[in-house]
């Protein structure tokens, strides 16, 4: 493949009666808190399945630069094993610096590790993270102690850390607000469990949540119980201080934003593909993309491996005519936004203010985009309408935007010419993604 430009293959003829099986990677929201809560955790832990990804390698290589040890091998699939040796929520060395590149996830739950710590460092980022935002975050661990110094702009990376150092004197009342990211919260929650005391998350704002509710979970499998309680609308977290972290064999779940993509074909193609290891009560918000499928004309079914297929329809025509709030799986905003086009009417999505602040403006993205492939949109603030067409012939900026170069491929399965710059820039999660969307696509044509 070239690394500049990706042309999407337009089957002219496809078998839709035959069912196709794909493979993606390990989840990377799980992967990166699988990676956490075992460096916080006594002992050495085991995490199967890991994704191995641009993002989870600078992961990994911080954890190293801190003093973890940790080591690798390849589980013969997408993904790796990785053991990672922790000391009860301590870090080995006192004084790094280390770089989380445009890692999001990494970025947020490592520095808020290193505030609850007794030592001082640097945290530097790639050009494309010092634009997201880290003030919230920041005021929290400040409230909480530490020391954070913004190096270049305020509210922004590169960030210098000294740690609160007495776990103690950390108080045990904390405020966060998560309109721009639920990735604060989750980075909170899972160091305020290193403290070993009751203590409270008073939250602000509440986009993201299912994001927090998996982080909560997966701490209940490494040791720590969180409560989660809603008081006159106002969301709060409550830690009882009984138990620690414990080092545990931890399986890491497909990744359902990138098995989204797949289903998503399906739906556009009216085929019929499964994705291995995918299952009805996964753990991911994102599972909740196969509800949207469903209500464009879609059939998920359950197979007898317990993995899901999605049942594109006979004529592959999507239904449209409805507005949906997306906040709580908002990965998948722009996956709907590329396959809209192809239903009988408008959709709107709704609640995504948030992603202008990601990797790139995602609301942006999604409508120049669709305007360069002939599509109309409608682009507020926080939301985004598209109406029914046929996609012409065009170039699709991807913004170095993984989830831009991945979603806007399906556009390009029911249009010739439709071309993807920059496609390298899935390896932040996928970097196998155009090959294994190749695979599928030469499947389903041999079988015809």
């Amino acid at each position: 493949m070239n690394q500049d430009i990706y042309e999407v293959k337009c089957p002219k003829k496809i078998n839709r009666t035959v069912m196709v099986e794909t493979a993606v990677p390990g989840s990377k929201s799980i992967t990166n808190r699988a990676l956490l809560l075992a460096a916080m955790a006594e002992g050495t832990s085991t995490i199967k399945g890991c994704l191995t990804s641009e993002d989870a390698r600078h992961f990994l290589e911080c954890l190293k630069t801190l003093g973890f040890p940790v080591e690798e091998t390849s589980d013969m699939g997408l993904g790796s094993n990785v053991t990672i040796t922790g000391y009860g929520g301590a870090i080995p060395i006192k004084k790094a610096e280390i770089y989380v590149g445009s890692a999001g996830t990494a970025a947020r739950f490592l520095v808020a590790m290193l505030a609850f710590s007794d030592g001082e460092y640097i945290v530097n980022s790639s050009e494309q993270m010092k634009k997201r935002p880290m003030q919230p975050l920041i005021d929290s661990l400040k409230n909480a102690g530490a020391i954070v110094e913004c190096l270049e702009e305020e509210g922004r990376f590169p960030l210098h850390i000294i740690g609160a150092k007495d776990k103690k004197a950390i108080p045990d009342s904390f405020t966060v607000n998560i309109d721009k990211s639920s990735q604060f919260l989750s980075a909170l929650l899972i160091a305020v469990g290193t403290l070993g005391k009751q203590a409270e998350i008073h939250v602000v704002g509440a986009h993201g949540l299912s994001y927090v509710d998996l982080t909560a979970e997966m701490m209940k499998s490494f040791g720590i119980t969180v409560e989660k309680k809603a008081v006159n609308g106002q969301i709060k977290y409550i830690f009882s201080g009984d138990g620690s972290y414990r080092a545990m064999e931890y399986d890491v779940e497909p990744d359902m934003s990138a098995a989204a993509y797949f289903y998503a074909l399906a739906a556009v193609l009216g085929t019929k593909v499964a994705v291995k290891g995918v299952k009805a009560n996964m753990l991911q918000g994102d599972v909740e993309f196969l509800h949207v499928l469903e209500k464009m004309g879609c059939e998920i079914q359950k197979l007898k491996n317990g993995d899901i297929a999605v049942f594109g329809t006979e004529d592959g025509k999507l239904k449209g005519g409805f507005t949906i709030d997306m906040s709580a799986f908002s990965d998948q905003a722009l996956t709907l936004a590329a396959i809209a086009p192809f239903a009988d009417a408008p959709i709107t999505i709704t609640g995504i203010g948030h992603i202008r602040l990601q990797e790139c403006d995602r609301i942006n993205a999604i409508a120049k985009n669709l305007t360069e492939l002939g599509i109309r949109v409608d682009e507020k603030t926080d939301e985004v309408t598209i109406y029914p067409g046929m996609p012409r012939s065009g170039e699709v900026e991807t913004y170095d935007d993984h989830r831009v170069a991945m979603s806007f491929a399906l556009t390009g399965l029911r249009t010739e010419g439709v071309c993807i710059l920059n496609p390298s820039c899935c390896k932040k999660t996928f970097a196998e993604y155009f090959e294994e969307l190749d695979k599928v696509l030469t499947k389903l044509m041999a079988e015809c």
